[in-house]
């Protein structure tokens, strides 16, 4: 199996452990071995503590860099905003005076930053390393009929020089992956929008919100599926929030995609933490007939380090 450093975050062990299950139980199935990173921290947070203290973020951010150093891998992250993070510190410190600065002071808690451990986005780390037939081999229960409107995010793919996940102007990741699921991935006309949960007023986002749900709704897709904790997150409370604001029916269920992958090799649906949204994806339910193969951990109970 292809080793790589799991980088957690704080978000997503937190508030949505489920997805957390999810990743572990469906990377051994595509080839990989998760190494947990011990004593990592806050990745930390892409904008504010940036905003403030631009070294302090860099030396906190390549502080947790240096834990997968030490194991001699690299890094993944199941979290746009952690990439970015980290993608930002690893790309930062190329620069020698940067890096110094840093490492003066790492060099109290003993640590040095030295570059050899690289960043990648948890969706980049199946595109590339497992591959999407080993996904498509990997399903259990085919999802066929099933339309998944695709939320990329904001963090995913810019600063693309940086992040180096997709094309920002018309990526295919997050689209090939549902594919690799038999759904059918939609684009609606605003996909390329930002969540605004990083917006400082409540009207700003409540307006961008109502702009992408408007488009997503047009197109009656089934679930609305992302990669990013935060974006589920105003997918969902956001959601209902809107709906009343604007007095429209907004109804789409969001689901991280890791969890729908899970359930299509065979999670049971009431396993995977659907039962904590406020909109639930009840849609899954028709495919839970489908033959599971037997002595699937996923129907022993076997939920892995954090259960759901």
């Amino acid at each position: 199996m292809n080793r790589f450093a799991f980088f957690p975050g704080c978000l997503i062990p937190a508030r949505h452990p489920a997805m957390e299950f999810a990743i572990r139980h469906t990377l051994p199935k595509l080839g990989i071995e998760i190494v947990d990173l011990e004593g990592a921290s806050c990745c930390p947070d892409p904008i504010y503590f940036k905003s403030k203290d631009k070294l302090s973020w860099l030396s906190v951010a390549a502080r947790n860099l240096t834990l997968a150093e030490d194991l001699g891998l690299d890094i993944f992250t199941n979290c746009s905003g952690c990439t970015a993070t980290l993608s930002e510190t690893y790309h930062l410190l190329e620069d020698e005076t940067l890096r110094a600065q840093v490492n003066e002071r790492l060099s109290k808690i003993g640590r040095t930053y030295q570059a050899t451990s690289r960043v990648r986005h948890i969706a980049t780390l199946v595109r590339d390393v497992a591959g999407y037939d080993a996904v498509r081999e990997s399903v259990v229960r085919p999802l066929e009929g099933l339309k998944v409107a695709i939320h990329y995010g904001c963090h995913l793919l810019k600063p693309s020089r940086i992040m180096q996940v997709d094309d920002p102007n018309n990526p295919t990741v997050m689209e090939n992956l549902v594919t690799a699921l038999g759904a059918t991935p939609v684009r609606h006309r605003n996909w390329y929008l930002c969540c605004g949960k990083a917006c400082q007023t409540e009207q700003v986002p409540d307006d961008m919100m109502h702009d992408l749900l408007g488009t997503v709704n047009e197109e009656e897709a089934d679930i609305l599926c992302m990669i990013c904790p935060t974006c589920f997150g105003q997918f969902d409370h956001g959601q209902m929030k809107v709906s009343r604001k604007f007095d429209e029916d907004f109804h789409t269920p969001p689901i991280y995609y890791f969890q729908l992958l899970a359930f299509a090799q065979g999670v049971p649906y009431d396993k995977l933490g659907f039962e904590r949204q406020r909109f639930k994806p009840e849609c899954l339910r028709r495919f839970e007939t489908a033959p599971q193969p037997a002595g699937d951990p996923a129907h022993t109970g076997a939920q892995g380090k954090n259960s759901a």
